[in-house]
């Protein structure tokens, strides 16, 4: 299984998990590369509870590698708007999940000047998603 793009704006994976496995490996993975998760966000529980909807389940998990968000504010403090970086593991099916992350390099279209920051994070955000992938 290879990172991809799957749009404008996120690196993505599929790994053959199931939906409490792929959100631990995904933990694992982000903790490898120096990402702490700051927030957690259950999406198709909030959902349920606000709209009454059902959706499979998902949650955005909200990464920071602190070094990485301090050099970001330090270019631009508008930037924390932009953070942390979320990733999202979503079920696809019984065994299989998507798990995406914002792709840092749409940053610098908002923020000049985050390229090297911005590259970083994105090998990070990668590697993490491609050791998803190649043990999942």
């Amino acid at each position: 299984m290879t990172t991809s793009p799957t749009s404008t704006f996120t690196l993505s994976t599929t790994v053959a998990l199931s939906y409490d496995n792929a959100v631990a490996a995904t933990r694992a993975a982000l903790a490898d590369q120096g990402f702490g998760v700051l927030t957690e966000i259950d999406i198709a529980a909030t959902l349920k509870e606000k709209l009454d909807v059902d959706l499979p389940p998902q949650v955005i998990l909200g990464a920071c590698r602190p070094p990485l968000a301090y050099a970001a504010l330090q270019v631009d403090p508008s930037v924390a708007a932009m953070l942390p970086c979320n990733v999202v593991v979503r079920s696809v099916g019984e065994d299989t999940c998507v798990v995406e992350a914002f792709d840092p390099a749409v940053m610098t279209q908002i923020a000049p000047g985050l390229e090297q920051i911005a590259a970083e994070a994105g090998i990070r955000l990668a590697a993490a998603l491609a050791a998803l992938a190649e043990e999942h």
